[in-house]
């Protein structure tokens, strides 16, 4: 990979797409814009769309044709599940290496991806959540899990994220997962009047999910034990939160092979 390193963006006209390519712009000069895809702004100036008068970057609506024709060296997707999987097809067909900040990849869709970036000799890295605080939670949450082995998690995100849970509720209660011997939690008998009311459930921790206008991401973690109770927040009150994340899996992209899940482990 060069010394500045050659970015395409998937999902630009969304708002983490905007925002990644203001990061861009602005705080990172060992990175360099070239391309931008999205069918919703299809023939537009990027500059005009993020506020940054000598960019010149037009967006396109063919992700191939942006690839090829760029020199982009890394893809970063934050478009929907519907696009993902085959986004990160094309990058790896076309020796891009795909960060991807979208939800919502099942198994069969990563086990694809791991065979397709051996055949690239590329890394994917797919970050649940970019914003380090986050990451720091999750961590916290495994070890408390040490200790504490009753957790629930509620997960609260703005109500316009068409998932749930979030990949950063699942990604915790795995990690949580990794410390404790399963444990059905809560009274033998529970039942619930209202079907959903008690939640997701992962082999026995129960996922809340809350979405309302306001909020943008948020989760805390709950565990309890007799007389006493730990919570574990973390609190993205901007998008900005998540942009020292994404910078930073774009320059250690090019360190990885294979599949990579989660921003810590590329974190010193």
């Amino acid at each position: 990979m060069s010394e500045v390193v050659r970015v395409a963006i998937a999902g630009i006209a969304g708002k983490m797409g905007k925002e990644t390519a203001r990061a861009v712009f602005a705080e990172a000069p060992d990175l360099k814009l070239v391309g931008a895809v999205d069918p919703r702004e299809a023939g537009q100036n990027l500059g005009d769309l993020i506020g940054v008068s000598d960019c010149d970057v037009q967006i396109d609506d063919d992700l191939t044709k942006v690839l090829t024709s760029t020199g982009a060296e890394v893809l970063v997707d934050f478009t929907n599940p519907q696009a993902v999987l085959s986004n990160a097809r094309i990058a790896l067909q076309n020796g891009v290496s795909p960060v991807i900040g979208t939800t919502g990849l099942d198994v069969v869709g990563i086990d694809e991806l791991e065979k397709l970036a051996a055949k690239a000799d590329r890394g994917v890295l797919i970050v649940p959540n970019f914003a380090l605080g986050a990451v720091l939670m999750m961590d916290f949450a495994r070890r408390a899990a040490r200790y504490f082995k009753n957790v629930e998690i509620i997960e609260l995100h703005h109500d316009q994220k068409i998932d749930a849970p979030s990949g950063t509720a699942l990604k915790t209660a795995e990690m949580i997962q990794q410390e404790r011997a399963p444990l059905q939690q809560g009274h033998a008998e529970e039942y619930e009047k209202l079907t959903g009311a008690r939640g997701g459930d992962w082999e026995g921790i129960r996922i809340h999910s809350v979405r309302l206008p306001g909020l943008v991401a948020h989760q805390e973690v709950i565990f309890g034990s007799p007389g006493q109770t730990l919570t574990i927040r973390h609190d993205s009150l901007h998008r900005q939160s998540f942009m020292p994340g994404v910078i930073m899996a774009i320059r250690h992209i090019s360190g990885l092979k294979g599949v990579v899940i989660g921003l810590e482990k590329i974190l010193d």
